[in-house]
């Protein structure tokens, strides 16, 4: 059957009552000025309200299975609902018969729905499945601008040839070959899903070819030396203090201006060789204030352990950032950070192994930081805490903090590309763990397991900067392959060796 489905809802605010025929009607107006009206009724909890019904017509039936369904037909005509009724009767009937399949009947049910409502569906599964919301976002984004360049309008219109001229079209305008294959992950993974919640029989994207990232890499990141991370930690250190200590100095480049005015005037940008001269002005400048100056002195000592923390354990950014104080354990007989699955990229979990001067530092690092607790509650005459709660983050990486490495480089003199264009930023910091590790003799799987990598193709090729490694000592480590001096063939000599005969 078909029929319009009833519906009852609060009396509209501003509706005229009336009674026609012993019933009570009331009207009101829509915001875009129409009018509507409707019966009033009493129901069973005492409550007034208007009965109504919906404008397009359900299709109630017997599925391929034998359920009584009820589908919205979409149609707000009668013949055209009792239509649409008869074509669902007959898939019925066609699954019922064995001439198709439960898992088609299925697909042609969705072929009418808009893709927005199969992306909203996707993106909720996203989130049961535990992804990172910044993730979501980015898989729903791509999608999205795939279906609007490729005009995907509904499921069934899904094809992999335009996406494929698309990606071509991508790799024209200079897009980068690791981009193009995240676009393509992004529809392939949806595919996926719609053939497994029966939104399609197949996946359309299966086949769309890869393109080749180790041709096309536009982002390739080096490894920072042992001076450059020495120059580095110096300047995370103390940077933050050095700020307020920086020297004054005229602007020789600004000719129009009196030479009195303070627009004429600089600061001189900090270098590792003036920022020891530097700490000592803020030091005396700050004498006054040893408030401002602890806390600059605490964010310093906070930044140089996130980048040592960084670089001695491998762990990204975001992973750092999530690890809190519950999850460093130092009474063991070795110290390791514990690493949840739903923080860490592969969703599996770790136990992250940490060197004893780094695990001292910390430790020291969360004494002070009670202490600094401690200090300001008796400051503000509240309860002195006797620990910090363990949901407290270790190290409170901050949301620039890719903005506050580059100035850190530029300050320690690191430049930021090199001559073979590659780049230095927060995740080098990983790449420079990983090279560290197989410069000093670690092996490869060792090395890919301190880094939690699947292959060690990405620990060797991807994570492993040859710059690093020395190679000429390895090879003139090889044997020495020098002949004695009394083997060596006179002249000649070679002609006079007879040559056997072989079978």
């Amino acid at each position: 059957m078909v029929y319009r489905k009833a519906y009852t809802m609060p009396i509209p605010a501003g509706a005229e009552v009336s009674e026609e025929d012993g019933r009570r009607i009331a009207r009101w107006r829509l915001r875009n000025g129409k009018s509507r009206s409707a019966e009033i009724v009493d129901c069973k909890d005492g409550r007034i309200r208007v009965r109504g019904q919906s404008r397009n017509y359900m299709a109630r039936y017997r599925n391929g299975q034998g359920d009584v369904v009820e589908v919205a037909t979409g149609c707000r005509d009668l013949v055209a609902a009792r239509a649409k009724l008869s074509q669902l009767e007959r898939q019925a009937e066609l699954i019922r018969a064995g001439v198709m399949t439960a898992a088609e009947g299925d697909a042609a049910e969705h072929v009418h729905q808009p893709l927005s409502k199969h992306l909203d569906a996707y993106e909720k599964h996203l989130r049961a499945k535990g992804s990172n919301a910044r993730r979501i976002s980015m898989v729903h984004r791509r999608i999205e601008r795939i279906a609007a360049d490729c005009r995907f309008t509904r499921i069934n219109r899904l094809s992999a040839e335009p996406v494929e001229r698309w990606l071509l079209e991508q790799a024209d305008s200079g897009m980068a070959a690791a981009t193009r294959n995240s676009y393509r992950e992004s529809v392939v993974c949806f595919g996926n899903w719609c053939r497994r919640t029966h939104r399609l029989t197949e996946n359309p994207f299966r086949d769309l070819p890869r393109a080749d990232q180790n041709a096309d890499r536009r982002h390739q990141r080096r490894a920072l030396t042992e001076d450059e991370l020495v120059r580095l930690l110096h300047i995370a250190r103390f940077r933050p203090l050095a700020e307020y200590g920086r020297e004054t100095i005229a602007n020789s480049d600004d000719q129009t201006r009196n030479p009195k005015s303070r627009a004429t005037w600089t600061r001189r940008l900090l270098t590792i060789d003036n920022i020891d001269e530097a700490v000592e002005r803020a030091r005396s400048a700050m004498s006054d204030n040893p408030d401002l100056m602890d806390e600059l002195i605490r964010k310093g000592k906070e930044r140089y352990l996130i980048y040592k923390t960084l670089v001695l354990t491998g762990l990204r950014k975001g992973e750092l950032a999530s690890i809190t104080l519950g999850q460093f354990e130092i009474d063991a007989s070795h110290a390791y950070l514990i690493l949840y699955a739903k923080d860490e990229k592969n969703r599996q979990g770790s136990t992250i192994p940490l060197r004893a001067d780094l695990a001292s530092e910390l430790a020291d690092w969360i004494k002070e930081f009670l202490a600094s607790r401690q200090s300001e509650a008796r400051r503000r005459r509240a309860a002195i805490p006797a620990s910090i709660p363990p949901s407290e983050p270790l190290l409170n990486v901050p949301d620039g903090l890719t903005r506050i490495f580059d100035r850190d480089l530029a300050a320690a003199g690191i430049p930021k590309r090199d001559a073979r264009n590659r780049v230095v930023d927060v995740h080098a910091l990983r790449v420079t763990f990983c090279s560290h590790l197989c410069a000093a003799g670690v092996p490869l799987r060792t090395a890919q397991a301190a880094m939690r990598h699947s292959k060690p193709e990405l620990t060797a090729n991807i994570y492993t900067d040859p710059h690093l490694l020395d190679i000429a000592g390895a090879i003139n480590a090889l044997p020495a392959l020098t002949l004695p001096q009394g083997d060596t063939l006179a002249p000649g000599d070679d002609e006079s060796i007879p040559l056997r005969a072989t079978s």
